[in-house]
């Protein structure tokens, strides 16, 4: 058949058979051309959602540069350079795109006459001359081979190697391998030589759509490393906090082990410790106060931070106790426990680290004086008196004590004339015009003792009862008769205590020798 003579009938079968392949060629074309303007489409869209997404965390971040320039402000400068190159190179394809359809405008739809952009004239006739790259074409490839790089000059370390090598991957423009041709082509042949324009426009799409996902990638992957950090255990240390910070011995020491992270870059707006405003630091706080009376006290206030255009208030929470500074060496002498009969003795009474409102003691005529802690104690009946103290600690729990102190009498004074006691020697006229007192040297408490009685004896002579301090006529009757050397005697001297309504004891005698 193939070598002998065809019939007319045969000729216009084949014909007709040529003519139907050509139609089911040409429709099967269209389809395919239709389906690359369905497939830009679907891009586009996917790339104004990507855009939206994209300002949205660029947003956030720059919310976040804002209340804590220190954590995220170097982020979000290189974000900003960042997204300038990805702006700068989408609209570099875009107006390669527009350059290229401009005789293709789109419908009202926004779809592109995809069955009349069959052709790659405007692609070919842009990217090359002849069969050889032209000066756009050079231009076109060295800026997509130089995308990756000018993105990882910029965020150095803050993207991720793994990540850097994906979008590496993607913008690389090494030869790639044709099946049809069975070598490798040059990159820029092999994506956009001789292909139909709807198909060249799509892959151009789709260049920006990974453009935009790489801005997309590498903003989400700084907060991901953010993230990472914060949720790392090595971020984390182990802070001991005690239920108070003063424990009693024998006490059960309290409090609780928590996880705390210590972050250099985060900066409070403002730091409030008990009504007033610390100076804030990376991460932290230091502040001063007085530590206030004995007894437990709370540290209250508040972490101000700026977030998101609002202040957010973490809350303080803590207490400390306060206990008396040493001021001198606790000494007692074991045998010397003694208090006065009749007298207020003074007393101190207290419980280290416990304030004053919180302890209460007791003993028979034991009463509050003024200050902290200060008592009188006036025993009455009896040789021995016990002072019994109650306290409560600051977890509430009651604390007790006790001690005995032995009662004695105030010792009997000495019979002094004119301050003097003893033998003393002098002139009868002194005799005459001094003052019969009583003393009690060297004793704990200054008393004022007032005589109010005593006998008066001169030599050879009967005793004279006087009432008062002074000599009397009697008296100086009884002197005149009295000569050099003889001894006046002044015993059974009794007293009273200025202010105090006990009586004390008989003083002892005093000598007064006539010269």
């Amino acid at each position: 058949m193939a070598g002998g003579k065809l019939t007319p009938r045969q000729k216009m079968i084949n014909l007709m058979y040529l003519v139907f392949i050509a139609m089911l060629a040409l429709n099967m074309s269209k389809e395919v051309l239709s389906a690359f303007g369905i497939l830009n489409t679907k891009i586009e869209s996917s790339n104004s959602i990507t855009d939206n997404r994209n300002e949205s965390s660029f947003l956030q971040l720059q919310q976040k540069a804002k209340d804590q320039p220190l954590q995220y402000g170097d982020k979000k400068a290189k974000v900003d350079k960042i997204r300038a190159i990805c702006k700068e190179y989408n609209d570099y394809i875009e107006g390669i795109k527009t350059e290229v359809t401009k005789k293709f405008p789109k419908d009202k739809e926004g779809n592109y006459p995809c069955e009349q952009m069959d052709k790659s004239d405007e692609i070919d006739n842009m990217f090359y001359t002849g069969d050889k790259e032209s000066a756009k074409g050079k231009e076109f490839l060295e800026k997509i081979r130089g995308f990756a790089g000018k993105l990882k000059a910029i965020g150095g370390s803050s993207i991720a190697e793994v990540e850097m090598k994906k979008i590496e991957k993607r913008f690389a423009t090494e030869d790639v391998y044709s099946e049809k041709a069975e070598a490798k082509l040059p990159w820029l042949d092999y994506n956009y030589h001789h292909f139909p324009l709807i198909a060249t426009v799509t892959k151009l799409t789709q260049l920006q759509a990974d453009i935009k996902s790489t801005e997309s990638d590498i903003m989400e992957g700084m907060f991901k490393s953010d993230l990472v950090a914060a949720a790392s255990l090595t971020a984390y240390q182990p802070i001991v906090v005690p239920e108070k910070t003063a424990f009693f011995q024998g006490e059960a020491v309290k409090g609780k082990i928590i996880l705390g992270k210590f972050d250099p870059n985060l900066v409070a707006k403002s730091v409030i410790v008990n009504g007033v405003s610390v100076p804030a630091k990376a991460g932290q706080a230091d502040f001063s106060f007085g530590a206030g009376a004995v007894g437990e006290h709370e540290i209250t206030g508040s972490f101000n931070f700026d977030e998101n255009g609002k202040v957010v208030s973490l809350p303080i929470k803590g207490n400390y106790v306060v206990v008396p500074q040493p001021k001198s060496a606790n000494i007692s002498a074991d045998k010397m426990n003694v208090v006065y009969r009749g007298l207020p003795n003074p007393m101190t009474i207290s419980f280290a680290g416990i304030s004053d409102d919180k302890v209460s003691a007791s003993a028979p005529g034991l009463a509050r004086a003024t200050g902290n802690g200060k008592y009188n104690l006036n025993p009455g009946s009896g040789t021995e008196v016990k002072v019994s103290v109650t306290a409560k600690l600051p977890d509430g729990k009651p604390v007790s004590d006790s001690k005995i102190f032995r009662i004695k009498n105030i010792p009997a004074p000495l019979g002094a004339i004119a301050g003097s006691t003893g033998v003393i020697k002098g002139a009868k006229s002194r005799l005459q015009v001094s003052q019969v007192t009583a003393v009690l040297p060297d004793f704990l408490y200054d008393l004022n003792f007032e005589v109010v009685q005593f006998t008066f004896k001169v030599q050879g002579q009967p005793a004279i009862v006087v009432n008062g301090n002074r000599v009397d006529a009697k008296c100086a009757a009884a002197l005149v008769r009295a000569s050099k050397g003889d001894q006046i005697t002044i015993s059974d001297i009794k007293s009273k205590i200025a202010g105090q309504g006990i009586k004390p004891q008989t003083a002892s005698p005093v000598i007064y020798e006539i010269q």
